[in-house]
């Protein structure tokens, strides 16, 4: 007797992708020939840390258990930038497996010297503190230099004037904590080719500038020399409402350090919660200086809808740095961050062809036959389950499904905006019941939303939205709207998502048709951070999946 054929696999030709984000507040405040709109970075780009080399600028963000990790992206200007790689590129340099899509790689922070570029980052619960290097900050970078003495997270590097290297941290206090959130910031000296501790480490912050308030959460430490003084700046607040930054300095490296009397030198959290079209949760700031010798600093922020609800995760923001009396100012007083100000005396960045802020419309293209750079996976890739034809997308379907937490056939771009819409045509050919392909919007493994066209096991279609909103819930989420549809195998299919703040509504369209709405008015709000946790974004991303 003949052994039976295995099944076929299914496969999703996704012919085209495009985003739109229309936010009012960015209409409102479109800038003017000598101005700039904030953020520079729209969406799930956390924790910036930016360098300067010659003219040119580098920028680094937080991705956690998203692959490929750490986007790269360069500017002239400072407001206009382009992505020109990403650190974290081979399957083999950090493995993900296992972790919640919050964790893996921490508040990155890039340095330049001498020639090299320095990332240093925490892979949280996959390996710890290390460092990369590169001559080239498009890559390749090197493998993690790992540095097994540095606990904690947000490891950062600083080259003194001597020729000394020293690694500073977020670590525990010294003995005991004496409350909830109570850190501390540390720095030792390593040697300058393998960076290895050669002295034993040195306290620099206990617990925030003053402890007598408890203070929570003092982390992403820099040390700028700036004259005869060296500069500590550092957040304090966590990275909600009370997110803040505050700066210290001493005439020596190690100290002591003397804090600013008016810290902190940044925060929005005693501004009216009610203010229009707030920015919130300001912090985790790094500063440079520009070819005119004026001062900027680059800081993560929020754009909630309603009370702390935001679902395009914290964003890339920048100021001006302005001086008094020695100390580094950013926002102080009743200042509020503001969507638009006076742009740097620089040489314009060409516009990259990805718009990474304001309100645009972009057609995503696959034509050169590999995932664009802010494209990215739910954890690393172990095989290749996507590839390219005639400028379409195709994915592999796979058991590994979402909300499952594993590597499902999944990639995805960020949501940039409250209000956004994306929309894709997907031509699939499932082979059994539970094969499914489409458009998802997730926040998480337990909080997405799933647009998804499915085999009903008979020859028929439905399409069907899948939410999930919570670990608690069925793995992969329960069905909340369905609707068979007529159509032959093979044929092409629109789907799309519209978001406006806290309501997400689903659509389809068949060949030849008109937009059909199979559900309005979802809940938005299980895919703010405020409802899921961690410290990601949402994201729009195509899928594949199979049930067997």
């Amino acid at each position: 007797m003949a052994e039976a054929s295995a099944p076929a696999v299914p496969t999703a030709r996704f012919s085209n992708f495009i985003y739109e984000g229309r936010d009012p507040v960015f209409a409102a405040n479109k800038p003017e020939a000598d101005e700039y709109q904030n953020p520079i970075l729209a969406g799930f780009y956390p924790d910036p840390s930016l360098t300067r080399a010659g003219s040119d600028y580098y920028l680094v963000n937080s991705t956690f258990a998203y692959y490929p990790g750490i986007p790269v992206l360069h500017s002239t200007d400072l407001i206009n930038w382009t992505q020109i790689g990403n650190v974290i590129d081979r399957p083999d340099m950090l493995d993900f497996d296992g972790l919640g899509l919050s964790r893996g790689v921490f508040a990155p922070t890039i340095e330049y010297h001498e020639g090299t570029f320095y990332v240093a980052n925490t892979c949280v619960d996959c390996g710890g503190n290390f460092i990369v290097t590169a001559t080239d900050p498009a890559g390749p970078w090197s493998d993690p230099i790992w540095l097994p003495e540095v606990g904690g997270i947000d490891p950062s590097v600083f080259f003194d004037e001597d020729g000394k290297v020293y690694v500073m941290n977020n670590d525990a206090p010294p003995g005991e904590p004496l409350y909830e959130g109570h850190r501390a910031i540390w720095l030792r000296e390593v040697d300058p080719k393998t960076f290895q501790s050669i002295a034993e480490p040195t306290l620099l912050i206990n617990g925030g500038v003053r402890i007598e308030e408890k203070p929570v959460w003092i982390e992403g430490p820099h040390i700028y020399k700036i004259g005869d003084w060296y500069y500590l700046s550092a957040a304090e607040g966590g990275t909600a409402v009370n997110h803040s930054q505050v700066v210290l300095r001493a005439d020596n490296v190690l100290g002591p350090y003397e804090a600013y009397e008016g810290n902190p030198i940044m925060t929005q959290r005693h501004l009216p919660a009610d203010r229009e079209n707030p920015i919130t949760s300001v912090g985790h700031a790094d500063i440079a200086q520009d070819d005119a010798g004026n001062w900027w600093a680059t800081f993560l922020g929020v754009r909630p809808y309603e009370g702390d609800y935001y679902n395009t995760g914290r964003e890339t923001f920048l100021m001006p740095v302005r001086w008094e009396d020695g100390w580094p100012l950013i926002v102080t007083g009743d200042e509020e961050v503001k969507y638009k100000a006076q742009r740097p005396e620089l040489p314009l960045s060409s516009r990259s062809n990805v718009p990474l802020n304001g309100n645009f419309t972009l057609t995503e293209d696959f034509s050169s036959g590999e995932l664009p750079p802010h494209w990215m996976t739910l954890r690393v890739p172990k095989e290749q389950w996507y590839d390219f034809a005639d400028g379409d997308v195709i994915i592999t379907a796979r058991a590994d499904r979402l909300g499952e937490g594993g590597q499902p056939s999944l990639i995805a771009r960020r949501q940039q905006h409250i209000y956004a819409t994306a929309t894709t045509t997907v031509t699939f050919n499932p082979v059994q019941s539970g094969d499914e392909a489409g458009l998802a919007v997730l926040q998480s493994d337990d909080y997405f939303y799933a647009l998804g066209l499915n085999s009903m096991g008979d020859g028929t279609f439905a399409v069907t939205v899948r939410q999930k909103a919570g670990a608690e819930e069925n793995p992969y989420g329960e069905v909340v709207a369905e609707q068979s549809v007529d159509m032959s195998s093979g044929e092409p299919l629109d789907l799309r998502i519209t978001a406006d703040g806290d309501a997400y509504d689903f659509f389809y369209r068949l060949p030849d048709g008109e937009w059909q709405m199979l559900l309005d008015d979802a809940d938005g709000k299980i895919l703010s951070t405020r409802t899921a946790g961690g410290f990601v974004g949402a994201t729009f991303g195509l899928y594949a999946e199979t049930s067997e």
